[in-house]
C-alpha cells in the first residue's frame, strides 16, 4: 500500500487499484484529499498493471461531502472539477464503492465514476440547498442524465438523500453489495473487464433528458409544486435553472450555467446566512465548562408526568428512538385520551406512508399509561409536562423526589417558570432539569435545556445527550422569566399588541412578519396557540393585555373556539380578519386616548424585531446564552425565524449595531424607556463591532 497523500492510500489487489480515502470524521473532499484523488488515479492511470480502479472509504462513511471551512477562503489547487474530470476521462473503469453516506461532493465524485456500488445502507443525495448553495462540480448536470429530470429536481431541491434500493431503482447505482465493501467493488471491477463493459461516461448519456426537452411545464409544475416550502430562499430556484440547463445545453455550456449560479448563490446574503447558521447549531453542542468528556447517564427508560398535548409529543419523541417510555396521569379518562391522540398522530403519519402499521403498533407498544407514581419509580429520566403553574409543578416534584431512584434526571418542560424554585421542592436539586420542548412536541426541533443553579454537570450532559439521541437541537441556557425564547418573544408581543393600538390591524402586522420569512405572524401565532394560555399566565402575574385581554373575556381563544384575533370558518385553520376585532381595537384605542395613525411596513418590522435583539443583547450580558449563535438556534428552530436571514442576532449583525441603536434612541424618544438600548448592544455599537464577535 502506497500513501497518496496523508489521507489517500493506493492500493493493488491483481489487476485492480484501489483508492482508500481516510480523511476522519466524514472523509471531507479537504484540499489534501482531492489532491490523493488526482495522483492515486493519475499513478493507477499509467500502470500498465491495472485494468481498473475502485474508490472506497476508510472509517464510517463514503465522502460526505466538500470541506466548508475552505468556503470563502482562496482556492487551492486542485479543484474537484479538475480531478472529475481525470476521473470521467479515465481510459480504465473506475468503480465506487459507497458506504455510510455519498453526500455533496461525494456523490458528485461517484457521479464521475463510469460505474458505482454501495451497501444496502447506504445513502446519497446533494444537500448543497441547506447552505444556500447548488451542487457545484456537475452534480446539477450530471444527476439527471442517470435519475431523470424529475428524480434529480425533487433530490436538489430538497437537498434530502435516498436509500439504495431507491438509488438502485433510479439508476444511480448498478448494483447493492453484500460483505466486504471493497471486496465488493473489485469483484465488481473484475467483472466489468471480464465482460468488457464499455466506460459508461454520464456526460454522454441523453436519454433520460429527452422526456423534458421542449416541455417547459415540467419545470412549472415542479416550481408550483414547491413554492410553499420553498418561499423566501434563493437556492432553489437557482437549482432549478441549473437542471433546466442540464437539459437545453450541451454538457460542458451546462457546467458553465451551474458554475455561474454556484458563484452567485456563494456570494448572496441567504447563503451566508445558512452557512452561518450550519456552524452555529454545531456550537450550540459546545458547553465551556462541560467537557464533552462529561459522563452522561445512559438512558435505557424515560417517563413522562401528563398525558396532555405535550407530554404526548414528549412520549412519542422517546418511542420514536426505542426507548420505552411510561406516560402517567392521576386518571384513567385524561390518559386515555392522551394515549388515542398518540395513536392518531401515529396513524396520520401511516396514512402519507412515512410509517407502516407494524411500526405504529411497535411505538404503541413502547408507550405505557399509568394512573400509578410508583410505577415510574425506575426510571433513567422523567419528564414533568403538567399545568403550567407553579404549585403543580412544586407537587409533582417533591412526589418524584420520594419516588425515583437516586440517579434519576428529574426534568420539568416549563416554558417560563422559576427551575430553581422547582428544584427546590426536591432534596436533590442537583438532579433537576429544565428541558423546554416546542410544540408539537414530536415535531419540533427545538430543546431548550435550562441549567438550573444547582443543577450537576453530569445532568447537563445527559439532557443534552439525550436530547440529540431524540432528534432535537437542545441548546443550554440560564434561568429567568420565559428563558431566551419566550422572555424575547415576549418583547415582540407587547409591541405587537402597541402597534394595533396605535393604528395598525392584525393582518397588517402579520403579513409585515411573513413577508420577512416567518411561517406567520404573532396575531396568527396567538390563535393557533391559544389565546388563553398567555391570558392564564398574565394573570397569575398581574399582568394586563388590553386588547389580548378582551379577547378572552368574550371567549374568543383562538382557532380552538373559531375566533381570536381573526375568525375561523368550517374547522378552516385560514384566518379571515375580523370587522369585530377592528371594532374592538378602536373601542380600546379610545378609552386609552391613543391617536391612531398610519403605520408603515418598515416601522412595523422594526417595532417587532429591534425589542427582540436588544432583549438578546440582555441576556447575553447576563450570561443567560452562552454565545448569540445560540440565541440563534433557539430562533430558528424554536419560533420559524427564517434560516435565509441566519437567526435575530445575525440579522442585526448585518443591518448594523449603531444603525440598530440610532433607531432604538429615536424611538425612545417618543415611545419611553423601553426602548434604551442595552448596554452591551450600545458598547457593541459605538466600537463598530457585532454580536457575533462578542461571542
Amino acid at each position: 500500500m502506497t500513501a497518496i497523500t496523508p489521507s489517500v492510500d493506493l492500493d493493488r489487489r491483481g489487476r485492480i487499484a484501489v483508492l482508500t480515502i481516510n480523511n476522519p470524521p466524514v472523509n471531507a473532499l479537504s484540499q489534501h484529499v482531492r489532491q490523493g484523488l488526482r495522483d492515486g488515479v493519475t499513478q493507477a492511470i499509467a500502470d500498465a498493471a491495472v485494468g481498473a480502479i475502485v474508490i472506497t472509504c476508510a472509517g464510517r462513511t463514503f465522502i460526505a461531502g466538500a470541506d466548508i471551512t475552505e468556503f470563502g477562503k482562496p482556492p487551492r489547487e486542485p479543484g474537484l472539477h479538475e480531478v472529475l474530470d481525470l476521473i470521467e476521462s479515465s481510459p480504465k473503469p473506475v468503480v465506487a464503492a459507497v458506504h455510510g453516506t455519498a453526500l455533496g461532493g461525494g456523490l458528485e465524485v461517484t457521479l464521475a465514476c463510469h460505474y458505482r456500488v454501495g451497501v444496502r445502507t447506504a445513502r446519497f443525495g446533494l444537500p448543497e440547498v441547506k447552505l444556500g448553495l447548488l451542487p457545484g462540480a456537475g452534480g446539477t448536470q450530471r444527476l439527471p442524465r442517470v435519475v431523470g429530470v424529475e428524480k434529480a429536481l425533487q433530490m436538489i431541491v430538497s437537498g434530502e438523500p435516498i436509500g439504495a434500493d431507491a438509488a438502485l431503482n433510479h439508476g444511480l447505482i448498478d448494483a447493492i453489495v453484500d460483505g466486504d465493501l471493497t471486496a465488493a467493488g473489485v469483484a465488481f471491477a473484475e467483472k466489468i473487464l471480464s465482460e468488457r463493459r464499455p466506460l459508461k461516461k454520464i456526460r454522454d448519456l441523453e436519454d433520460a433528458l429527452a422526456a423534458a426537452r421542449g416541455k417547459p411545464e415540467v419545470f412549472a409544475d415542479f416550481r408550483k409544486s414547491v413554492a410553499r416550502q420553498t418561499r423566501g430562499f434563493r437556492a432553489p430556484e437557482s437549482c432549478i435553472k441549473a437542471v433546466e440547463a442540464a437539459v437545453n445545453l450541451p454538457f460542458d455550456a451546462g457546467l458553465r450555467r451551474e458554475r455561474e449560479l454556484f458563484l452567485e448563490l456563494m456570494a448572496s446574503p441567504e447563503s451566508k446566512a445558512q452557512r452561518y447558521f450550519f456552524f452555529a447549531e454545531r456550537e450550540a453542542a459546545k458547553i465551556p465548562d462541560v467537557p464533552p468528556d462529561t459522563p452522561a447517564k445512559e438512558i435505557k427508560t424515560a417517563a413522562v408526568v401528563g398525558a396532555g398535548t405535550m407530554g404526548g409529543g414528549i412520549a412519542m419523541t422517546f418511542a420514536n428512538v426505542g426507548i420505552p417510555v411510561s406516560v402517567v396521569e392521576i386518571s384513567r379518562e385524561p390518559l386515555e385520551r392522551g394515549l388515542a391522540v398518540v395513536r392518531k398522530n401515529y396513524e396520520a403519519t401511516a396514512s402519507k406512508g412515512r410509517l407502516t402499521a407494524a411500526d405504529v403498533d411497535k411505538r404503541m407498544g413502547l408507550i405505557r399509561g399509568t394512573t400509578d407514581f410508583g410505577a415510574i419509580a425506575d426510571a433513567d429520566i422523567v419528564i414533568e409536562a403538567v399545568f403550567e403553574e407553579m404549585a403543580v409543578k412544586k407537587d409533582v416534584f417533591a412526589k418524584l423526589d420520594k419516588i425515583c431512584k437516586a440517579d434519576a434526571v428529574l426534568a420539568t418542560n416549563t416554558s417560563t417558570l422559576d427551575v430553581n424554585e422547582i428544584a427546590g421542592a426536591t432534596a436533590r436539586p442537583e438532579s433537576v432539569i429544565g428541558m423546554h420542548f416546542f410544540s408539537p412536541a414530536n415535531v419540533m426541533k427545538l430543546l431548550e435545556v435550562v441549567r438550573g443553579a444547582k443543577t450537576s454537570k453530569p445532568v447537563i450532559a445527559t439532557a443534552m445527550s439525550v436530547g440529540r439521541r431524540i432528534g432535537k437541537v437542545p441548546v443550554l441556557v440560564g434561568v429567568c422569566y420565559g428563558f431566551v425564547g419566550n422572555r424575547m418573544l415576549h418583547q415582540r408581543g407587547k409591541q405587537a399588541e402597541r402597534l394595533i393600538l396605535e393604528g395598525a390591524l392584525p393582518q397588517q402586522v402579520d403579513k409585515v412578519l411573513y413577508d420577512f420569512g416567518f411561517p406567520m405572524g404573532p396575531f396568527a401565532m396567538g390563535d393557533l396557540a391559544g389565546l388563553d394560555v398567555g391570558w392564564r399566565i398574565r394573570k397569575g402575574r398581574g399582568e394586563r393585555a388590553l386588547i389580548a385581554d378582551r379577547l378572552c373575556e368574550l371567549g374568543r381563544f383562538g382557532q380552538k373556539t373559531g375566533a381570536g384575533y381573526y375568525r375561523y370558518e368550517g374547522g378552516d385553520r385560514t384566518p379571515i380578519p375580523d370587522p369585530d376585532v377592528e371594532k374592538i381595537i378602536l373601542e380600546v384605542s379610545r378609552e386609552q386616548s391613543v391617536q391612531r395613525r398610519p403605520i408603515s411596513d418598515q416601522e412595523i418590522l422594526e417595532r417587532l424585531l429591534y425589542p427582540m435583539v436588544n432583549e438578546g443583547a440582555k441576556i447575553l450580558e447576563e450570561k443567560l446564552a452562552i454565545r448569540a449563535s445560540d440565541i440563534d438556534v433557539i430562533w430558528v428552530y424554536g419560533y420559524g425565524w427564517p434560516v435565509y436571514r441566519g437567526g435575530p442576532m445575525f440579522w442585526a449583525d448585518q443591518v448594523g449595531l449603531k444603525a440598530i441603536k440610532t433607531r432604538m434612541l429615536e424611538t425612545q424618544r417618543r415611545h419611553g424607556d423601553v426602548w434604551q438600548p442595552a448596554a452591551l448592544l450600545s458598547r457593541l455599537a459605538d466600537a463598530g463591532k457585532a454580536f457575533l464577535d462578542a461571542s
